[in-house]
């Protein structure tokens, strides 16, 4: 398995409740609820942290699970994200987009 990196896609809309994401999809406008696992890696993905490092430092300290089964079942949350265009996934970090009117 290789190092992904994961960065949140500014085009859609998101709000926690009750320790949940509801994210909207700037695609087509389909709602997505994240469950907690989905969430803390939403929350986490900046485009700079490894999939690998979130896995370990944020989901297994969560969960009572292995790391090579948390980390594969990530890998495909992760995809299956980027499918909806929620989330990007590269092999490499990924730049945060410029945001209008950002002091540069």
């Amino acid at each position: 398995m290789s190092t992904l990196y994961l960065a949140r896609n500014p085009k859609v809309a998101a709000r926690s409740i009750d320790g949940e994401m509801m994210i909207m999809s700037g695609r087509d406008s389909t709602l997505f609820t994240l469950n907690k696992t989905a969430t803390i890696l939403w929350q986490s993905a900046d485009g700079s942290t490894p999939l690998d490092e979130i896995v370990e430092t944020k989901i297994c300290n969560e969960f009572d699970v292995e790391p090579e089964i948390a980390l594969a079942d990530a890998e495909t949350l992760a995809r299956d994200l980027a499918k909806h265009d929620i989330l990007q996934v590269s092999e490499s970090p990924i730049q945060s987009p410029v945001l209008f009117g950002a002091n540069l």
